[in-house]
């Protein structure tokens, strides 16, 4: 094992503890103690209270079997504007401390307290406690706070105990605290990666950092050999205060008064969501592989579909056929509707595309061509000069509603 016993980084990792279900016990205490499962609009829980953790309920686990199984579990709509001001109140309180803070998602973040002891005449100890106080009396959520040597330390740590927990790992405790860590529950090291370090006889987190140099260099890839420093206390990975500007999906919904069953007034809804949201992506040079979409009726009742997309693409007009094919299947007549939606998930950037024989990719680059010159254009006049013909209905046509704000808040962390 390799030791660094000069180094004397601090640093924070705050995680919050069921975080969506935790805003939503915030702002509703009754809902406190009970199993609450967020994601009735997606179709699938997106989380859940370590009540209903308990039950069995896991990510991603969909929401018609949850009502199903567990009756018992009350099952919410995500409100996607409240997370993201209680994850920026969140954060605001951990800058009251500490300058250089990493927002890594919508519920956890990474913070550098190396020298605030002198400054702030407080103990690294003292200042999570005072943290965690503060996001607890003034939003009423709990957070977990990791601080150890590295940012991988500090995942491990903030792991430790959940929820309301509060671990510290020193240079002298390491390998306690990595003994009994499966190298599975590693921050950075993937399913795929575990599974052929067990195989090299690797199981366990302590086990792994034993391994010598060469061995981690004739195994591994640059980024497992910085986790194996990372691990043994040896800070590679710096905090980076920069905002974030990766996001594994957008969302763009609007809430109308009255409900209404008008298809066409529904389908324009969707296309006018699938514009703002591609543009949002173009902005970041994110493409999205699936997109979903939801309508909600007049009885709060959820109807979704998503569709994985032949092509990565962030171009309107190559999704809103697949779009309005899916809404065809779910809009029944004689529903009254109240609230549409377009997510575009597992966004990454934008990969060279492939030819193909019936000349799709060279229509997608005219698009995209067009696309970039309208960007550029609204973004000089700052507003929106072209949109397509699908979404004049919802410009036009004046129904009393709330249409989601054009906030980074849109930008989530799923």
């Amino acid at each position: 094992m390799e030791h660094n016993p000069l180094c004397n980084k601090v640093l924070l990792h705050m995680d919050g503890d069921a975080f969506f279900v935790g805003v939503e016990q915030a702002k509703n205490p009754s809902l406190r103690g009970l199993p609450v499962v967020t994601g009735e609009e997606r179709g699938i829980a997106t989380a859940m209270s370590y009540e209903a953790k308990a039950l069995g309920i896991v990510r991603g686990t969909p929401i018609h079997k949850i009502k199903k199984e567990y009756p018992q579990v009350i099952v919410l709509p995500g409100d996607y504007k409240s997370y993201a001001i209680y994850s920026k109140q969140m954060f605001d309180i951990v800058r009251r401390y500490a300058d250089d803070v990493e927002e890594y998602s919508i519920d956890e973040c990474f913070a550098d307290l190396t020298g605030l002891e002198k400054v702030l005449k407080m103990t690294p100890l003292e200042i999570a406690t005072c943290i965690k106080r503060e996001v607890y009396d003034e939003l009423g959520i709990s957070v977990s706070i990791g601080i150890a040597p590295t940012k991988v330390l500090t995942k491990v740590a903030s792991n430790w105990v959940k929820p309301n927990g509060l671990t510290v790992i020193d240079i002298h405790t390491i390998t306690q605290f990595l003994a009994h860590k499966p190298i599975e529950k590693i921050w950075g090291i993937g399913s795929r990666t575990a599974g052929a370090l067990q195989k090299l006889g690797v199981s366990t987190a302590l086990e792994f950092i034993r391994k010598d140099i060469p061995w981690v260099q004739e195994h591994l890839s640059k980024p497992y050999q910085v986790i194996w420093k990372e691990l043994q206390g040896i800070s590679i990975m710096h905090i980076d205060p920069n905002p974030k500007t990766d996001y594994s999906s957008i969302q763009k919904t609007r809430t109308f008064y009255p409900p209404t069953n008008d298809i066409s007034f529904l389908v324009s809804q969707l296309s006018k969501h699938l514009e703002e949201a591609c543009a949002k992506a173009r902005h970041y040079n994110l493409t999205p592989k699936k997109v979903s979409l939801f309508l909600k009726t007049q009885q709060f009742t959820y109807m979704h579909a998503c569709i994985v997309l032949p092509h990565p693409t962030s171009i309107p007009e190559s999704i809103l056929s697949c779009i309005e094919d899916e809404f065809r299947g779910m809009y029944k007549k004689g529903t009254l509707y109240r609230a549409t939606g377009i997510t575009l998930h597992e966004l990454s950037k934008e990969a060279p595309k492939q030819m193909d024989l019936f000349g799709e990719s060279e229509r997608a680059t005219k698009f995209e061509e067009i696309h970039k010159h309208l960007d550029t254009l609204e973004n000089k006049l700052g507003k929106k000069v072209v949109h397509l013909g699908s979404t004049q209905a919802a410009l036009t046509r004046k129904v009393q509603g709330t249409d989601s704000e054009d906030m980074d808040r849109h930008l989530l962390f799923l």
